[in-house]
């Protein structure tokens, strides 16, 4: 992201370039970034409860964590194919897209993205609060008064929430501010830190409960040989529609990848091996609060307020604030500072895109849309419908459209005669192809008589926009160029 890592040619329009969009003169990132990318994407408060939530489906165990492996090496695939061209060409999401949607047409994709990702860091924000809270309540617990909403509130939360809501929004801002090496080096420790304590939560857990009292199978066996199908393919429809945010602009990462070999890597050990490892730990703390406790208790914060040891609190409290602060950070906004800098890039930095996105989180009150659970839906999940048509028109168009060939100095050029000028800086085609693309799932959200196809919203969007740009676009082979990238 500094200033001296960017590639400047004198032909590249201002009106689509500046420091951080361009491309990178060295990409440095291995094996091990990607890796503990996945980590902090995977290892937070939502991730936790996502986790718990498949084993409390009413599957044994192992037809869990045969869905899991399932969803998660489809994610694993998706986010290999959509690495590709942002790992060759060293351009960002926003950027990769203007080879679809055309120079300026590339802000279409970029703004849904961005509003995603802002709704989401808000409510990421107003979760990491809680555990903040739990820390300064075990402290000061005199401060428990102002923690009701009656009294002492306004805007839908208590003035001990706004403090907790706050001083989370303002750490997760330094840590963006620094820049995109220390937030590098912020998730290479943060992800396997938050590993050492669940696996001293899990011992602690498990000594308190004894290993014979617990059981795996959360919410009890209810479903057996063919029965168990649907529900497995339904768990495994809600591994990737989880990843799909992350997924979709994976490029703004895997841009920084010193090879697509290193990045394909760091995919497999943050995606398959980690994820089945974080959601082992999860269900076995999951499991060891019933004997303990006399309920399962799936909110990790809740399970740390229970022990009655306050360094044993303050860890785990720190913990989820920690990991927490990763997942905002990689999935919600590292991606708004890219798109909305894309939007305008003479204007807005990436610093500046991060923090519009930021001060927007605060204002769309995330803990009203959160407690809502039919806000919550609708927003989120019809927010959620574009993913995957977006997802499917990029690769339609770099694998299949493009073969794989992007001309790198037209994605910064204005120039009619510019290969994804299109018509005025537009493909009419990729927006013809994500209207149906994005309605069909958006009335699986709104239309009771579709809701069974509600979890598949991802797949459905993603088939639809893979097939309708694919059958709409030019067939032909693009002629290679001075500085073509092709993988």
């Amino acid at each position: 992201m500094e200033q001296h890592n960017a590639i400047i040619k004198p032909s590249y329009h201002d009106r689509l370039t500046n420091d951080d969009l361009a491309p990178l003169k060295k990409q440095t990132w291995g094996s091990y970034n990607i890796f503990a990318f996945w980590m902090s994407d995977v290892h937070s408060v939502g991730g936790y409860v996502t986790a718990g939530s498949l084993f409390a489906l009413g599957l044994s165990s192992w037809q869990v964590l045969v869905a899991l492996l399932a969803g998660i090496m489809i994610v694993q695939f998706f986010a290999n194919l959509v690495a590709k061209p942002s790992q060759v060409t060293s351009a960002p999401y926003p950027v990769i897209c203007r080879t679809t949607f055309g120079v300026l047409g590339a802000n279409i994709p970029a703004i849904i993205r961005g509003l995603i990702a802002v709704a989401w860091y808000g409510i990421q924000t107003y979760l990491a609060s809680g555990a903040f809270l739990l820390i300064v309540l075990k402290f000061f617990p005199q401060l428990a008064v102002y923690a009701d909403l009656r009294q002492y509130g306004f805007a839908g939360l208590s003035y001990l929430g706004w403090l907790g809501f706050m001083v989370m929004w303002v750490l997760q801002a330094i840590v963006f501010w620094t820049g995109m090496d220390a937030i590098r080096k912020f998730i290479d420790w943060a992800g396997p830190a938050v590993y050492v304590v669940m696996f001293l939560l899990a011992a602690w857990l498990i000594s308190k409960a004894g290993w014979s009292n617990i059981d795996l199978n959360l919410g009890g066996i209810k479903y057996s040989g063919a029965a168990a199908i649907p529900i497995m393919i339904n768990a495994t429809a809600l591994v990737v529609s989880y990843f799909s945010g992350p997924m979709l602009n994976f490029g703004d990462f895997s841009r920084y990848g010193k090879d697509y070999r290193s990045v394909k890597r760091g995919n497999f050990w943050g995606l398959p091996v980690n994820f089945l490892g974080f959601s082992l730990l999860t269900v076995v703390c999951i499991a060891a609060t019933l004997p303990l406790y006399g309920k399962l208790i799936t909110d990790p914060v809740e399970m740390v307020s229970h022990i009655d040891n306050t360094f044993a609190v303050v860890l785990g409290g720190l913990t989820f604030m920690i990991a927490t602060v990763g997942i905002n950070i990689v999935a919600n906004f590292v991606s708004p500072a890219f798109d909305f800098s894309n939007v305008a890039p003479k204007l807005i930095s990436w610093r500046m895109g991060g923090m519009i996105a930021a001060v927007a989180s605060i204002f769309i009150t995330p803990w009203n849309l959160f407690n809502n659970p039919h806000v919550i839906h609708y927003t989120l999940d019809i927010l959620g419908s574009f993913i995957g048509p977006l997802f499917g028109i990029l690769i339609a168009d770099f694998y299949l459209v493009k073969k794989q060939q992007v001309i790198v100095d037209d994605l910064y050029s204005m120039d009619p005669k510019g290969a994804y000028w299109y018509s005025n800086g537009y493909n009419p085609k990729a927006i013809i192809a994500l209207i149906p693309s994005a309605v069909i799932p958006v009335l699986c959200v709104l239309l009771p008589s579709l809701a069974s196809l509600a979890n598949f919203t991802w797949f459905i969007g993603m088939a639809c926009g893979l097939a309708i740009y694919w059958t709409i676009s030019d067939k032909q082979t693009m002629p290679k160029a001075a500085g073509a990238a092709s993988a």
